[in-house]
């Protein structure tokens, strides 16, 4: 694969991670200084908690995509690195979407008490997002894994 193209990969992973970074200390520093309302405070916090709970998995995520980008820029895309490098992201995804789950009770309270039924929906789209990124990446996993044990099968018989 061209370098060019893993560097165009490269610099949008950087471009997804960038917005996240900024918003998590932004709003962790706004958060400081305007408190949430005692009323909407019990089911408030819990759904920041979890929400800047799921920025480590999110950012591990991140950093294995990067790192799997490296793989295919050195020629090693058909190793056992990239085939642990997406476990992990898999692991990642698995996580955050763990994370949303326990974090939906609140948002339906939340939407009760404010009488939103969207922010529900709103509230399972990290879920399915993340549902979706884990069986990509079991599928390329197991898919990278085959292929690796036919080329070791290949060498063997050559």
């Amino acid at each position: 694969m061209k370098r060019g193209t893993t560097l165009f990969l490269k610099l949008a992973v950087m471009f997804i991670g960038l917005p996240v970074f900024i918003m998590g200390i932004y709003g962790l520093t706004w958060l400081i200084n305007n408190p949430a309302s005692p009323v909407y405070d019990q089911l408030l916090y819990p759904i920041l908690i979890g929400i800047y709970a799921s920025i480590f998995p999110f950012f591990m995520a991140l950093y294995q995509t990067f790192r799997l980008l490296s793989y295919i820029d050195r020629n090693q895309a058909f190793s056992e690195l990239s085939v642990k490098a997406l476990k992990n992201i898999k692991l990642c995804a698995i996580a955050i979407s763990g994370l949303y789950i326990v974090i939906l009770p609140f948002v339906f309270g939340l939407a009760q008490m404010d009488d939103a039924p969207g922010l529900v929906l709103v509230g399972m789209i990290p879920v399915f997002a993340s549902l979706v990124i884990t069986v990509f990446a079991a599928i390329l996993q197991r898919l990278l894994q085959e292929a690796i044990d036919i080329k070791k099968e290949n060498d063997l018989i050559v």
